[in-house]
Formats: C-alpha cells, structure tokens, sequence
C-alpha cells in the first residue's frame, strides 16, 4: 500500500500515482490513522498531466464502486491532491429516499472543490466512510449547500446540491481538509454496521437517538 507516509520529499505526486497504477485492480483504501487522512490535501495545479489525471480518476473511479461507496477522495488512497469523484445510484426504497433526499447523482470529478451552507436548516444521519470500515455515526450537515470547485477539464462549476447529494459533496470535500466524518459526528451514536442494520436501518435517526441518549437538531 502507498500512502503518504511513504512519500519521500521532494518525490513528485506523479511518480506516487504511477506507482499507484502499476497493481492490477482496485486502489488500496488508506484507513483512519495514516497521517494522509489528516493533512490538507494540496490544490491540484497540474501535478498530473492530462493522460495521468485521466488514468487516476478512472482508478478511483473504479476503486469507489468496488467498495462499494458513492463517492472516494484522493487522500483515501494515499494521494494528497485536492480531486474526489463521487457518484450515487440511489438504489433505496421510496421510504428513504423521501426521508433522506436521497436521489440519483451522476459520476463526477471534484477538482478543488469547496462548499458553504445555504440556509441554516440541518440534517442528520448515520454515515459511514470507507477509510473507517465496519463503523457508523450520526452527522448533522448543512441541507443544502453552494459547490464551487472544476472539472476534470478544468471548467469552473458553481452549483447547490441539496439532501442526499449535499451530504455526500460534504463528506468528499471533508476529507481535502483533513476531516473525517467523526470529528463531526454525535458520539453516542457510534455504531457497529451489524449494530446498525440490526437496529437503526429505520429511514431516520429518531429511534436511535431516543435509545442511545443523544439529540438531533431542530
């Protein structure tokens, strides 16, 4: 596995993904703990050129529905550029997909992207993340929020996502920070995923928060 701990200074990022490229299949996912995980991603300005960055947006591609998940940041595979690609079926009943504004988001590349809240109204529920496998939480997020960032052409996209879809820009977005979903999450809530299938699979977070002793916003 190439993480940034293996990175020597000075080595370019490109020579790190090439690397990365040479296995066969999926790219290793870096787990909670790696210092990768934690330091600020640096904006992407070209460290790639176009043939590389294409290459590498597919291996992430690939790599996010291998997990499975819907959406993968660079760092969590050990490259600590500001690019994640995101993408959601949406394959859940109607009784979710109404409670969670849960719908289908398109395969798309996040190059330097950033966000803010539109509006104070906050959502919550359980999240998981693939670099913190076999966990979940519960994370209050901003609704709906504004996305700047590019594409991978490099055109500038300003857009608002709203539900299910903002939750997941969030999350992808976090992670360029440095941020996990725990350092944002209730930590009453931290359940195994068997906990969570078991118990709190309901399309909310109520009935979890009554048992487990934390509060919701609103």
């Amino acid at each position: 596995m190439v993480s940034d701990t293996d990175r020597s200074p000075g080595r370019p990022i490109a020579d790190l993904v090439e690397e990365l490229l040479a296995a066969e299949g999926p790219l290793p996912i870096v787990a909670a703990g790696d210092p990768v995980l934690r330091r600020g991603a640096e904006p992407f300005e070209g460290q790639l050129d176009a043939p590389l960055l294409d290459r590498f947006l597919a291996a992430l591609r690939a790599t996010m529905h291998a997990a499975p998940g819907v959406g993968l940041a660079a760092p969590q595979v050990g490259v600590p550029l500001r690019i994640a690609v995101v993408e959601d079926p949406a394959p859940v009943p109607e009784e979710v997909r109404s409670a969670r504004g849960r719908v289908p988001q398109p395969y798309r590349v996040l190059v330097n992207p950033s966000y803010e809240a539109v509006g104070e109204e906050r959502a919550a529920f359980f999240e998981g993340c693939l670099s913190v496998p076999g966990w979940q939480a519960v994370v209050a997020r901003h609704a709906r929020v504004r996305l700047r960032g590019l594409d991978a052409r490099g055109a500038v996209f300003d857009e608002e996502f709203a539900g299910w879809p903002a939750r997941i820009v969030q999350h992808e977005t976090d992670h360029l920070d440095g941020t996990l979903y725990l350092d944002r999450a209730e930590p009453r809530s931290l359940s195994t995923n068997e906990a969570v299938a078991r118990w709190w699979a309901q399309p909310t977070p109520d009935r979890a928060a009554d048992a487990l002793g934390f509060r919701l916003p609103g």
